[in-house]
């Protein structure tokens, strides 16, 4: 049960990067929230829809960079929703696809906590069309896997296993892929996925700063590196990559990408 003298947590998708495409609902809770709680990648315009007086508290993680650990990041939700009717634990793309909404969602849940979680457009499915490239297609299969690439493949027990997916989807769609990327491309072809199978590779997608990189699964890595290709960028493999049309992807936001550290 929930705790009425309590507050409520809103997990709150804040979109692949465009402020644009941010939702109606999103827009309404940031604009009347007591206390905001945030991610990395959040765009400036989004955060200055909060009101002037709104308690501020920045978590986001990015590799390379100092994170605040999720044990921290649950206590601070906890912390205010004991002062604050609204609070808004904002995070890019959509809460519970890779954003650790889940987690957070149960944490809260258990101590009473009222959770209401609002959906956000995912840099997975934004990012390919901003490139225009369709993430499913009647002629390139009829399946598509998202998985995230962050996990590191040499450990013990990798929870993703690249080799099984490689025949088991028609099209995947690889979120915080490039720091490993040439051992994704190794495991994905020694599990049976043909060397020239179509990749695209999209840095900052649907933002200023938008490029579109497509290649083979052989080569993807090694050219990624030699253009200089940084992160956050989305990894789509497979057939769907033929399919590409350039005239009919949206035009990026002219926006830079925020690092709000």
């Amino acid at each position: 049960m929930t705790d009425s003298s309590q507050g409520t947590v809103y997990l709150v998708g804040a979109g692949p990067g465009d402020p644009e495409l941010l939702t109606l609902k999103a827009h309404r809770l940031l604009a009347a929230c007591d206390a905001l709680v945030y991610d990395s990648l959040v765009p400036k315009e989004v955060l200055d829809l909060v009101p002037e007086g709104c308690e501020r508290h920045f978590v986001g993680k990015r590799r390379g960079h100092h994170s605040v650990p999720q044990p921290s990041t649950n206590a601070v939700l906890v912390e205010l929703a004991h002062r604050h009717r609204c609070v808004v634990r904002l995070k890019g793309g959509d809460p519970f696809l890779f954003g650790r909404g889940g987690e957070e969602a149960a944490h809260l849940a258990a101590r009473g906590i009222g959770v209401e979680v609002v959906p956000g457009v995912t840099a997975g499915i934004a990012a390919p069309a901003y490139a225009g490239i369709p993430v499913t297609h009647r002629r390139a299969g009829s399946s598509v896997t998202f998985v995230t690439g962050h996990e590191e493949i040499d450990k013990r027990r990798p929870s993703v296993n690249w080799r099984a997916l490689a025949t088991a989807t028609d099209g995947l769609v690889i979120y915080m892929g490039l720091h490993n990327l040439p051992r994704i491309a190794e495991e994905l072809i020694t599990g049976g996925l043909a060397a020239d199978t179509p990749v695209a590779l999209i840095q900052q997608g649907t933002v200023a700063g938008q490029r579109c990189l497509t290649s083979t699964l052989a080569v993807v890595a090694e050219e990624a590196r030699a253009q200089a290709f940084a992160s956050p960028s989305i990894v789509v493999v497979g057939e769907v990559v033929d399919h590409r049309i350039d005239a009919c992807a949206p035009e990026p936001a002219a926006v830079t990408m925020p690092i709000p550290f």
